[in-house]
This record gives structure tokens, sequence and C-alpha cells, in this order.
């Protein structure tokens, strides 16, 4: 496995847990990827790299977590706070009417919406409920236009919750995944809907998947970049594999002989990985399990390795910007919120999400009586150029007119993270170049969020496409598993529309 994000941590505790002897490299030295946390020099905190959430319909990622015992890491909530500039807030969450009513009365309730935004929201959510659109050249802003959204419908509700999710302007979403974003979450049931937060740091939650892998006998090497991958001359079939899980008696004669035979054929290397100390390892199989803007310099110097590269190279990327905040005093009650009409989406505090027994570089005070915001900027090409101060002067102005008490705090200290790589960006027909996870080498397989996984660049898009290639691995030696959970079913009403 190469590469320590969600894909190589997904693929390579699937792998192990099936009895396969794992070996991931990881350049950094820490796992998670785009979904990890350091120590950051300016402040001494430690902090994430940009706040991740998942929702209920992550079946993938949830079963990651229960995978190696994090799943008690994630804080759930049923609802979300919309606040206009200003301080008015509404909220929106399930009732006790079937899918997909479950959120109608906290919707209709809701003062950021007027009746006629009310009323076009609705026309579009039925066209929703049917089958999911098919990928062509028109964007998301494009299908919202033909199906008669007001301009504020579209200003408070639909581009929040789509470029949060997928991290791209709506006039750049393909069709698909913008109608799959709201009929995953919004429609199918109230349990798809509910949002999970981490309540310890991201390297924290996703150093347990190195530990899962130790101690079934894998090894996780961090700080180990891994310059080029190469398929070795007369190597033999990948069924010929055997894995550690093979469940035969050593006593069986035959079984011993059969085993020999193979041994004897894996003495013909299949993939060479150079590390940057020179030193060449062999392997049976890899999965290549790093972006698309990294993946070009391992790959093969053959013709297929030539082609993948090219594909890699049509991808672009958007980023996300996190801006970082420390008070002397409480700003807010609530944990997040959704705040419209900014530059500024969202805003977490990180001082009730995060289990205190694991805040560090907090002073006493600060965890007593201050308060440590996150804000999150998705789809931030227009704060990539801006220096720091500048950015987080725009942060202080924004989040006094949700907030009214940043203007009497005293800001501490502060920080802002650009993920300029943050995900790909998902344009209309970009699946029709998103690689699969079997490539044209028998025994190298491809892992991560920008490979054909039917889902958009997520933390669920990344884990499925960690399972996807540990089926494929394990398919092509000829024991094929199933790791990859279903989508939650539909309830109540919905069960009447086509999946």
């Amino acid at each position: 496995m190469i590469g320590g994000g969600l894909a190589g941590i997904s693929a390579g505790c699937a792998l192990a847990d099936a009895g396969y002897k794992v070996t991931l490299f990881e350049r950094r030295p820490y796992l998670g990827g785009r979904a990890s946390s350091y120590e950051h020099p300016g402040t001494g905190e430690v902090v994430d790299n940009c706040q991740h959430v998942l929702l209920g319909c992550c079946t993938n990622l949830i079963d990651l977590y229960r995978r190696f015992g994090a799943e008690d890491k994630i804080r759930w909530f049923t609802s979300l706070t919309f606040i206009e500039p200003g301080g008015r807030q509404s909220v929106i969450g399930p009732s006790m009417l079937p899918a997909p009513l479950h959120s109608a009365p906290s919707f209709l309730a809701a003062s950021s919406f007027s009746l006629g935004d009310k009323l076009a929201i609705a026309r579009a959510m039925l066209a929703l409920m049917g089958k999911l659109p098919e990928d062509t050249a028109k964007n998301f802003a494009q299908w919202l236009a033909r199906h008669g959204q007001t301009e504020r419908a579209v200003e408070r509700f639909w581009k929040p919750v789509l470029v949060s999710a997928i991290n791209e302007d709506l006039d750049r979403i393909s069709v698909r995944y913008g109608a799959q974003v709201f009929r995953e979450s919004f429609l199918k049931s109230a349990a798809a809907g509910r949002m999970g937060v981490p309540k310890v740091p991201l390297t924290d939650l996703y150093s347990r998947g190195a530990e899962y892998i130790r101690f079934r006998g894998g090894e996780v090497r961090l700080r180990a970049s891994v310059d080029s991958v190469r398929v070795a001359q007369g190597s033999s079939p990948v069924p010929e594999l055997v894995h550690a899980g093979e469940a035969t008696s050593s006593n069986d004669l035959s079984f011993r002989a059969e085993r020999s035979a193979v041994e004897e054929s894996l003495a013909t290397p299949r993939t060479v990985a150079v590390t940057t100390n020179s030193t060449t390892e062999l392997f049976d199989c890899c999965i290549l399990a790093v972006p698309y803007f990294t993946i070009a310099k391992l790959l093969p110097d053959d013709a297929p390795g030539r082609d993948l590269a090219a594909t890699a190279g049509k991808f672009e990327s958007s980023p996300i910007t996190g801006i970082h905040l420390w008070f002397d005093r409480k700003i807010t009650d609530l944990p997040h919120a959704v705040l419209l009409d900014r530059t500024i989406q969202w805003m977490f505090q990180k001082s009730q999400l995060l289990d205190t027994r694991v805040a560090q570089g907090s002073s006493p005070v600060q965890a007593a009586q201050g308060c440590y915001l996150e804000l999150v900027v998705s789809s931030s090409k227009s704060l990539v150029n801006m220096k720091r101060e500048e950015i987080i002067e725009l942060a202080l102005g924004e989040l006094a007119e949700f907030f009214p008490t940043v203007k009497d705090a005293q800001l501490l200290k502060a920080a802002v993270i650009k993920e300029v790589h943050a995900t790909y960006s998902a344009q209309p027909q970009s699946d029709s170049y998103r690689p699969n996870t079997v490539t044209a080498w028998p025994n190298i397989f491809l892992a991560g969020d920008w490979i054909a996984t039917g889902w958009p660049a997520t933390m669920e898009g990344a884990v499925r496409s960690g399972y996807n290639a540990a089926e494929a691995l394990t398919c092509a030696a000829g024991d094929a598993k199933q790791f990859r959970i279903p989508d939650l079913p539909a309830t109540g009403l919905m069960r009447l529309f086509p999946s």
C-alpha cells in the first residue's frame, strides 16, 4: 500500500483482516492524508488540516471506524442551524414523518426562506426523488435554473450544502453528483442525513488504522517516501498468490507440495518499490493509494504508465481553507452552524466538539473560559492568493455579523490553513476520465477519492475506493473477498421511488 490516506488505510485494514501481509508506506510522519492533524508551528496547537464531517449515508466510512474501534470517537447531530447576518437562526432537522417528509415541518418553519423559496425548493426536491440523472455536459447551476429556483433558494439552501459537500461551485458541479448528495442525505431517510463530527484530532482517529494493521502482522512505515513502482520482467500470474490466511492444515502433504510450488513461483519479483533511501523491496502486489497530482512519478515507465499519467493530468483541483481562531471568551453556545450570505460557510466550535481529554496545547484559562472556532470556506478559490492577515481580518468581520460577542472578545491566536489540492473538481462528465481500480498491470491496483467509485471526492468515496482495490486484489489472487458495505436503504415513502 503506497499512501496512508483513507484509501490506503481502508485497503490495508481490509486486507490485513483477511490474512494478507500488508506493508503500508506513508511519506508523512502520520496517517490520514488530506484528513490529518498536526501541531501548528505558529500556534503550538494541534489542528486538523481542515474540518471533516461525515453523514449517516457514509456506510463504508462508518464500517472502517467500526473495524478499528473508533466509532465512539464520532459525535452525531441530527439538525443543522442556518444563521443569517444579524443572527436570525433557522433549524432544520427530522420529525416523526416518513421520508422524504421527515424534515418538512422544520423546513416550512425556517425563517431563512420565503414561501416562494420553499415552494421552489420543494419542486426541485420532488424532481430528485426519481432515478439519478445522467452525467451530461450540463452543470448543477443550470439544472437549478431549469427547475425554477429563486436566487435566495440557491444562495441559502443549495449552495451551502452542495459547495460544502462536493467542494466546488454550483456552475462546476456535475448534475449527477449534485443530485446524489441531496437524494442520499436529505431524502432517503432521516438516518442518512445525520451529521458526524470527529471528537478527536484526525490523526488520532486514523492512527488506529496503523494499530489495526500492525496487530495483524502488517507493517506501517511512516516518513517512507516511495520514488517509483516497477513491474519486474517475467512475473508469474497473480492467481498463484497465497496469503497468510490460507485455511488449510500444514500437515496436509498435498497442500505443502502445492504451497512449495507457489512459493517458488513467487521468487520471481512482481513489483519493485524504491524508497528515498534507495532501498528496493519486492512485493507480490501493490495498491497505489495516492492523489492524482502525485501519481505520475510513481508509475512504471511504459505505455500503460504514460497513459495513466495523461489521464491523471486531466483532473483539476478545488481548494478548501480552514481558519482557526482562539478567543479569550465564549462566542456562541452552538457546536456548529451554517453561515449564510458571506464568504465563510461553516462554523465549528472545536472547544465543544473535541474531547477535552485530548485537547492539546490549550492553557487552563482557555479550556475553562475561552473558545476555539474553526471556520471553513469550501471551493475557496478567492482566498488562495490572499495573505494570512487579510483572511483573518475578513473572517473576524464576517463572524461578528453572526455573533456580536466577537467584537468584545480578544483574539489570542489564529491560523489559516489552505489545502490547495483538497479535492478533485467534480465537473460535468468528469466520470468519463476517472480510472478504474484494475489497471493494465495484473498486480497493480488504484485507490483514492479520484478513482471511479460512483461517489464524488469525499471520505466515503476514498474508503469505497480502498475497499474496491482490496476486493480486486483478492479476486486476482483467486480468493475473492467482499469488503464494501451496501448503501443505506430508502425508508418511508422513498421506498416507492427507484434507487
